[in-house]
Order: C-alpha cells, then structure tokens, then sequence
C-alpha cells in the first residue's frame, strides 16, 4: 500500500463509513426531506471541470475508500489536464445496473449459482442479491416473423415464447427471488426507451449505512446503446457481462480518466430536417475527428433548442461515434421530460436543486476546459441516409440515388454465400452487445472481404419477375426489401415518429401504397407510441401502408426482421439480386440485416415509409414520382411531407403524461402469458439437467471459506500462440452455431435438431455451449498451426494437442479436455492489443474454462485485462519491447512461471520469472527460454479477486 493509501486509511472510522479526505460531506435540504451530499466544489480545481468529469469526482468522493478510490485519484482527477494522455486508473461506482435479455440470462445464472455455493459453505443463500439494483428488459428476443397484418404484434409474442419460455422461467425465478433485480417483460418495450422513459432518475436518493443519500444517477448497461440515458444528463455506458456483474455485487469498474471532447451546437435545425438527419450528420464527424475512448460532452447555448428526445437520439448513437459517452447536461428541458413522462413533482424538484447545488446544472455562459472541441451549425444540416454498410457513411438524400449507383458494383452478381460462411461467427446478425467503438475497424474488414471477392463487374440492372398470391412484379438490384421503423434510436423520438405517421396519413389520402415486395414492420420501444398514434388518428395510416406493429423490442436493428416471404426470397438468391433493407435503426453492417439482404440504410422513420412507398433505393425523391393520385397526377415525396409546425401540432396535442403513467404503472408485471409461466420458487434456483438454454457453471466447485493460496504455475502448455489485435470477437463465441463444431456436436447429443440450435446469444446461459465456442472464431489464426496445410497455417478454432506424440491438429476445446484430463495448466501467448472490441464477458469466462492460467500478451485492452483477473486467469505483459518472436517462443515449449505466489503476502510483485523449456515437440537443439513479465494487476482491489480465485468468489467470501 502507498503513502496516500495508508494515511487516507487511517481515516476510516470504526463503523466502515467512507473516507472524506476533502470534507466533501454535508446535507442538503429538499422539500423537508434532508439529504446526505457529497460537494464536489470541495475539491481544488473541480470548477473548470466537464460536466461529465464532475459527476466521476462526486462518485469518487462519495466511494473514497483509501484503498481502491484514494486522495490523491480524487486530487487527480480534480487537476484533470485536459490535452494529457489519459494514464490515471479511477474505481468508478454506478449506482445501477441495466441488461437486456441476452446478455443479462448469464449474469442471473451467475448469482443463482453463488446462492446454492453460498447455501453449500453453510451461509445464508438469501445473502446473495444485486449490491446496486439490477433491471433487465427483455426486448431482444422477438422476431418480426410475421407483418403486415393486424394479428402480427400478438403472433410475433406468442412465437416468442415459444422459442424462448425456458429462458423467460429462469429470468422469472429470478425476479422473485431477488432483491434489488427487477425484470420488464415481453411485449413491453426496448431496454434504452424504457431506461429514459421510466427507469432514469437523473438524482439518485439510496440509504446507505442508516442515512438517506443523494448522488447522480450512474449506470453500467449490458449494451452499447446504453449511451440514449446520456441524453438526460445521466452518466452511463455499456459493458460486458463481468462487469455488469461485478457491478450488481457492488463492485467498482476500472477506467482511466478519460478525454473530453466538447460538442458546441449553434443555429436550429431547419424545416424537412429530422432529428435522425442531426445525428447522421454528428455521426460522420465525430468518427472522422476520432473519440474513440474518450467522453463527448455537448454544451453551449444552442444546447436549451435541442429537444429531449433529439438529445436521447444523439447519445443513443454514441457506440457508432466510436465514444464511450455523448453525454447533453442537465437543464430546463431535462426536468420538463422529466415531468412529461410522469415522474414525480419531488423527484423533479430533488433534481433541480440537486444539480444546481453541486455545479450541475447548464449554464450556458460557462465553457469548461475541453479536451477537443468541435461545432455543428444545425442550420446547415440536411436531410441524409447512411449506407449501405456503416453508420457513420452519410449520404445527403438527394444524391442517394446517385450514390447507389457507385455502390452497387460492389454487390451486384456476386455470390456471398463462401463469405458469409466464413465469416459465420463473427459478426453475428443479432449481436446481443454490439460494436463498439474499436469494431469498426473489424468490421470495415469485413465489408472489404466481401467486396474483394466479388467475381465479376456488376450488371446496372437485373429485372426479375415474382408472383406471390397472385400478385406479379418486377424486382430488380435496389429493390427495398425491408422497410422497418424500429430500434431505439428513433422510436424513442415523437418527432420522427408523428412526423411519420402524418406521411403516411398524407399517402394513404392520395392513394399512395407501400410496393408488394417491401417487407414493412413497425416495432416502437414502448407502448406509449402506439397510444399517442391512436390518439393523433394515425394508427389506420400506417396500417393501410402495411406498417402494423410487430412487437415492442429490438427487432430488424439487431437481426431479428424475420425472413422475406419464400417468394421473394428464392428470387434474390437464385438471381443474385443486391436487394436492400432501410431501418430507423443504429447498426447496418453488411450481414446483420437479413441474410438475403446485401445493402442496408438507416434512415429517419418518415423515410422509411417513403423508400416503403419507393420500393427501390434506386430512387432519386427530387425527380421521381413515388406514385399517382386518385386523378392520375405524380405524386413527389415534397407532396406527402409533413410542415414542422404540423408536426409539433401534434405532438402537442396527442402526448399526455397519463399515457407514460398508465404503460409504466404495472410495467413488471407482465401480461397473462408472462404470470402464467411455470416458475420454480425458492432461494435456490432448481436446475434442469435436460435444459441446454440454462446449465449450472462450475465456477464454485471445490470452494471453501477460505481461500487457496496462489500457485505458481508449472509444465504448462501453449494452447494458442496468437498475432496483434486478437479481440474479443475473435474469443468469445457468436453468432450461429455449426453442426460440425464442438458445440453442434454437444447440441446434437442432447437431442436439439439442427435447426433448433439457436444462436450462441440466446445459449449464453448455458456454459457448455460457450466453452466449446470459445476460440472458435473461423479467422483465428493460431501460430501453433503455421506448418499445417502445406505451411500456410490454419484458421479456425483449431491449436495442437500436445497431450498426444506427433502433437496433431485438433480443435481448441477437443485439446482443453484432454489437457484437463491429464492436469496440464495452459497458456496463452499473444502479441500488441490482446482482447480489443467490444466487452464480452464470455471472452474471458471462456478462457477460464478451457483452463487457461496466464495470458502473456505484449499489451492488453483494459477492460479485458481486467475481465481476466475476475476470472482468475493472470494477466502478464512481454518485457518492454519483446515479442514472443525475438525471445524464439514458437508455442511447442514447457512453461513454467515462478513469483506469483509473492501475491499471497498481500503485496503485488512488480514481474514474475517465465521459463519456457523445449520440450518433445520443439526444433533440435532448442535452448530454455527465460524472461521476466510484467503482472498486469493494477490495483489492490484486483489483486484481491486474483487470490480469490476471481471476483466472484471474492464476493462470495465476503457474503459468507
């Protein structure tokens, strides 16, 4: 322990109450309730802070510790240096926690998991409860499989639950045997719309040791759009399952100090432009200027024009800036959502005077240091699209036609079908987390692998004639497959939303229809939209359109628009055609959409309808009719526009807050088909041997009260000898499921037909499956395997399984068990950037399942750095400068590693010694190999997960 960390220690007193260093504790009275406070303004320098840093100084403040948070964090973070490297390490706190259904079934399996070890150890299973309250929304789970009829929404849930009622038990266990965790059934809403709308309280009040506290309402997600809640003034961002976990059992989340990126907005948005117009535009230029790990902070006057719902979009799309945050302050127009959307006067007022006594409140004549700066004048945006692969390639609308035509040579006759089984896996169509900011790369690379194997020019046009029900017509490249408004990102806004409905009232008068090949869905993110579309008159519009709702979740955004009509669909893939999908959604890269789509676009939801109405993105708005009227005139797209003060109009007189009272009054309880589930009951969760949806892991097995000390680790293995920026996509399982692979096999064997496999998404509860996927990904490249097939290596989840003579090929999981079997520890080796990409829990489970002990890589991403250590696995770098390639590791040595278990005398050694032995497999006249690496164990608090055996046993010990 340092200095600070020892003398701020002393300063605990004997009831365990935080350290207060600054003298930053105080009181805060808010109509008669008294509230304990924090003062950020105690600490030097905090006034000139962003206001993003500022609520990360209050949440350092009130968790000081002077063990894992200390002074001198606090000191540094209130002497923040904006154009500084970020390379100060703080132990953020959230006060909450938000899933979704897919990645949060593990983490829920996680805890049930730690009741029956808790209940095994003697202590009381009932112990075991989320620290800082959990809420999962399950909204990731229903396909728009059927549409376009007014029974698809009630056929859709029914499907639903079908595929997923053993998932949809477990998770309603849980939301009774828990404290603290709170489940929102099907059918009610996207997770990030519910978030703003209901769960968010912008100031969060808790009693803590006897005393009622007010702080900023903070929070990790299990998704990357977790970022919309930015757009209320609340701090929040997505991370992996680990994390989240950790975070529900109240422990903190390591980050650096990061870089602020101020955002100034000037001017207004001009009439014809939506808000998905603005966040397109933001989109591109924040990508270009490059905030990839740092926070964006909006400011200036302009900000008072944006509306809440325009704010929510724009954090929403954060993940797509390549930001961890974008992040709008709190102001007027904060608490007027507050109290549209029914909240409370208490609450609102709690905020007001909160923010305003502790600095955090707008003022838009104060400019905080900035990092960077950048400014958008709204005035001169102009209606745009982004396609056809990424979010961040905006194209202005009026030349997307023209655009369309550049892009489509890059599509047009070529066979996908070899590329997309090579990419099987990794870049799933309904990716349950989704890219972050460092995927892009990954999945740029992806769109060039296509392209490069395109096999011959493109042919402009492929005129392909379909009948379906007696309906004949002509599809062709650019046909407009699907048409979708769903997904967050807009659904969330009345702006776009009414200005949608009024364009569909405005055709459906004129006569104008949706074409027959167009697959049109409408998914809002929460019910409040369908009332407030009744309510306006607009419902039989969209519907005469085809735009009947489908379901209330992530639908089309993340792979769920269910298949085209059989039709349709054997027209595409015989013939080849590059047909597109156009979503109000976030996420459009190539693959993700549908597997007969090619380009995908997102688009505002007016535009939608119009491409619905177009039936082709070979389509220029400006000169084409999109149909006749009643009277045999053209009808453009200026026609059916709706005016802006129409638009408002009606927002005005169609949202009430008794509708956002009335859908969120009983939003846990669920419909019949949710209460009418068969539900285990008790403490302990009852597992189901014969279930391959939800498996009890074996991370507590063996455990006792106390903990085993640390060993060194001797004879290991390599079981994968890895290149540079190796990520988590590359590690953790995703996407379908092949019935060659270890996990198809395990599926088969447990009688699930081939295709009833699922996805590794909807089996994240089940260990059994992810480990088998686990450095599965088909474009690993593992160095063991360079020799193989005539020298040019082998890709795939494949390594040398050295437990047998001649070392042959094998796959990953097939050499772990046997490994296992014969108590061989194993290693990974790795090069610069290992465990890049998105935060993905089963990364680093995986890796711990297999058997793996140390990872020693040149350099690691942070956060799975930290994943490793909460599973136990030790994380250990190369010597500055070295590679496994100059020190003649080639993967077939011995490796021994010796200084690891100086961690038991409660310190953390600085380096520990490896030996790497030749061993039977290795080159003649090989010579031991020995180095001393770096332990990449930063803090005390990981330290103490890694002689726990990893965070969930820390935890566990501490309950009991």
């Amino acid at each position: 322990m340092d200095h600070d960390s020892e003398e701020t220690a002393k300063m605990v007193d004997e009831q365990g109450t935080a350290v207060d260093s600054f003298g930053a504790k105080s009181a805060l009275t808010v109509g008669g309730t008294e509230y304990q406070i924090f003062r950020i303004a105690k600490v030097p320098g905090s006034e000139k802070l962003p206001f993003s840093l500022k609520v990360l100084l209050e949440n350092l403040l009130r968790t000081e510790d002077g063990k894992n948070v200390t002074k001198s964090q606090i000191e540094a973070l209130g002497a923040w240096q904006p154009q500084a490297e970020p390379d100060t390490e703080i132990q953020f706190t959230p006060a909450r926690v938000v899933m979704q259904d897919f990645t949060g079934v593990p983490c829920i399996v996680d805890l049930a998991t730690m009741r029956e070890a808790v209940s095994t150890l003697g202590g009381d299973p009932k112990k075991v409860n989320p620290l800082a309250p959990a809420e999962l929304v399950i909204d990731h789970s229903v396909i728009a499989d059927l549409f376009g009829t007014e029974n698809a929404f009630e056929r859709n849930v029914e499907l639903e639950y079908e595929r997923n009622g053993e998932r949809y038990q477990f998770l309603r266990w849980g939301q009774t045997a828990f404290d603290d965790f709170k489940v929102v059934p099907p059918g009610t809403g996207i997770v990030h719309q519910v978030n703003i709308e209901y769960l968010a309280r912008v100031t969060y009040t808790r009693e803590v040791g006897g005393v009622l506290q007010a702080y900023p309402d903070t929070l990790v997600g299990t998704d990357s759009h977790t970022t919309m809640v930015n757009g209320l003034g609340v701090l929040g961002w997505g991370v992996g399952g680990i994390e989240a976990e950790a975070a529900m059992l109240g422990q903190p989340v390591s980050m650096l100090i990061p870089k602020v990126v101020g955002f100034k907005l000037t001017g207004a948005i001009p009439t014809g432009v939506t808000a998905t117009d603005v966040v397109l535009t933001i989109t591109q230029m924040l990508r270009k200027h490059g905030v990839v790990g740092k926070f964006v902070e909006f400011y200036g006057a302009g900000v008072a024009e944006v509306p809440l719902a325009n704010r929510a979009t724009i954090g929403n799309m954060s993940p797509e800036f390549g930001s961890t945050a974008a992040i709008f302050p709190i102001d007027a127009v904060t608490l007027d959502y507050l109290r549209q959307t029914g909240r409370s006067e208490k609450q609102i007022t709690l905020v007001e005077e909160y923010s305003q006594a502790q600095g955090l409140w707008h003022d838009p004549e104060l400019e905080p240091a900035y990092s960077e700066y950048i400014e958008l004048d709204l005035s001169t945006v102009v209606p745009s699209i982004a396609g056809p692969r990424r979010p961040q390639d905006r194209i202005e609308l009026s030349r997307a036609k023209t655009q369309f035509e550049a892009d489509l040579d890059d599509y047009a006759d070529q066979d996908l079908s070899m590329v997309d089984a090579a990419v099987e896996g990794t870049f799933p169509a309904s990716d349950p987390i989704g890219f972050t900011a460092q995927d892009e790369d990954s999945a740029h690379a992806h769109s060039h692998t296509r392209h490069h194997v395109s096999a011959a020019p493109s042919t402009a046009t492929k005129p392909t004639e379909v009948s379906v029900d007696g309906t004949t017509f002509t599809l062709d490249h650019g046909a407009v497959a699907i048409a979708a408004i769903t997904s967050c990102t807009n659904t969330s806004n009345p702006s776009v939303m009414l200005a949608a409905g009024l364009l569909a009232r405005n055709a459906h008068q004129k006569g104008l229809t949706a074409k027959p090949w167009v697959k049109t869905t409408l998914a809002p993110g929460s019910k409040v939209v369908t009332d407030y579309y009744a309510k306006a008159g607009l419902t039989s519009d969209l519907e005469a359109l085809g735009f009947y709702t489908v379901g209330y979740g992530c639908t089309t955004c993340i792979g769920n628009s269910g298949p085209l009509l059989d039709e349709i669909s054997a027209a595409v893939n015989e013939n080849d055609l590059a047909v597109t999908a156009v979503l109000s959604g976030n996420r459009n890269f190539e693959g993700r959409i549908n597997p007969d789509v090619k380009m995908n676009y997102l688009a505002s939801p007016p535009l939608v309808i119009a491409y619905a109405l177009a039936g082709s993105m070979n389509f220029d708005f400006e000169v084409d009719p999109l149909g006749q009227d009643q009277d045999g005139n053209d009808v453009f797209l200026k026609d059916i526009w709706p005016d802006a003060g129409e638009v408002q109009k009606t927002i005005d007189e169609s949202i009430s807050t008794e509708m956002f009272t009335k859908e969120y009054g009983a939003v846990f309880d669920g419909d019949e088909r949710w209460t009418s589930l068969p539900t285990p009951t008790g403490d302990v969760f009852e597992w189901n041997d014969a279930s391959t949806y939800v498996r009890k892991p074996p991370y507590f097995e063996g455990m006792t009260l106390e903990t085993t000390p640390v060993a060194d680790i001797a004879g290991a293995r390599v079981l994968a000898k890895l290149g540079d920026s190796v990520t988590t996509d590359h590690i953790s399982p995703a996407g379908s499921i092949k019935a060659d692979s270890p996990a198809g096999r395990y599926l088969l064997e447990h009688g699930v037909d081939r295709k009833d496999f699922n996805s590794y998404g909807s089996r994240r509860g089940n260990h059994e499956v992810m480990i088998r996927g686990t450095f599965a990904n088909i474009r690993l490249k593992n160095q063991l395997l360079a020799q193989f097939n005539g020298g040019s290596g082998v890709e795939g989840g494949y390594t040398r399984d050295f437990t047998q003579p001649d070392g042959p090929q094998a796959f990953i999981f097939d050499a772990s068990e046997n490994y296992q079997a014969a108590g061989v520890p194993l290693v990974i080796l790795a090069g610069k950037e290992y465990g890049s990409g998105s935060s993905r829990d089963w990364a680093a489970k995986g890796t711990n399942l297999l058997g793996v002990r140390a990872v020693i890589a040149e350099s690691f991403e942070r956060i799975h750095r930290s994943n490793l250590i909460g599973m136990g696995v030790i994380p250990l770098q190369f010597p500055e400068g070295r590679t496994a390639a100059d020190l003649g590791l080639d993967g077939t040595e011995v490796v021994s590693i010796s200084g690891i278990e100086a961690l038991n005398d409660g310190s953390t050694p600085k380096t520990v010694h490896v030996t790497a032995a030749p061993s039977e497999h290795s080159a003649a006249g090989r010579t031991p190999i020995e180095f001393d690496a770096v332990v990449r164990i930063d803090t005390p608090g990981e330290a103490d997960y890694y002689r726990n055996g990893g965070i969930l046993q820390y935890v566990l010990r501490s309950l009991v």
